[in-house]
């Protein structure tokens, strides 16, 4: 039996984190700013950019 695949592996913060800035952007149309800044409220410090390079994401 083989362990599933991570789609997170590589990934600088946990899956919890990327799961709720992404639910943050499409559900509420908003800015990557705005989430960042969202996260930064609940204790979360990440940077835009990171996440918004990846390709798919925009």
């Amino acid at each position: 039996m083989s362990t599933p695949i991570n789609p997170y592996r590589g990934f600088r913060f946990p899956a919890a984190i990327i799961n709720e800035a992404v639910w943050l952007y499409h559900c509420f149309s908003l800015s990557l700013r705005e989430v960042e800044l969202i996260l930064a409220a609940r204790g979360i410090e990440v940077r835009a950019c990171w996440w918004q390079a990846r390709p798919g994401w925009r």
